[in-house]
C-alpha cells in the first residue's frame, strides 16, 4: 500500500513464477532491441532487475500512463508488435528500446487497488499556510 513515486527504483516480480522483470544488453530474438526475460527466485535477483518509474507529477497514480526505464542501460520498456510463432504462438515480444517513443507507455488494466494512506493522503493534499 506504499505510493511509488516517479522517479523510484522498483522490481516488477511475476506473482506465479516469482521472477523479477530482467534486462542485460542481449539482443532480442524477433526485433533485435534489448532481451527482456525473467530473472530470480523467490523475487531474489539482482541490480538487473532495476527498473525506474517514468511519470508525470510526484507519485504513479492507477489510470496514468507511465514508462519503466531499466536503471543500468537505460532502455524502456517496450512492445512493438512482434509475435513469437512457437513455442508461444501469438505472444508478443517485450523488449527494451534506446528511445522513448508510442511503444513504451504502459497502463495499470487490472490488480488490486489499495486505498492510498492518510498519511499520504495528507501529504498529497497538505497546503502550507
Amino acid at each position: 500500500g506504499t505510493p511509488v513515486r516517479c522517479g523510484q527504483a522498483i522490481r516488477l516480480t511475476h506473482l506465479g513464477t516469482g521472477r523479477n522483470l530482467h534486462s542485460h544488453r542481449f539482443a532480442s530474438p524477433l526485433s533485435g532491441n534489448q532481451e527482456v526475460s525473467a530473472f530470480g527466485e523467490a523475487g531474489e535477483g539482482d541490480y538487473l532487475d532495476d527498473w525506474t518509474v517514468v511519470c508525470s507529477g510526484t507519485y504513479w497514480v492507477r489510470d496514468a500512463e507511465v514508462r519503466f526505464q531499466h536503471a543500468s542501460t537505460d532502455v524502456f520498456l517496450s512492445v512493438t508488435g512482434e509475435q513469437y510463432g512457437r513455442p508461444i504462438h501469438g505472444q508478443k515480444e517485450v523488449h527494451g528500446m534506446a528511445a522513448s517513443s508510442q511503444n513504451n507507455y504502459w497502463k495499470v488494466m487490472e490488480g488490486i487497488f489499495m486505498q492510498p494512506s492518510e498519511v499520504f493522503k495528507a501529504e498529497q493534499y497538505h497546503a502550507e499556510l
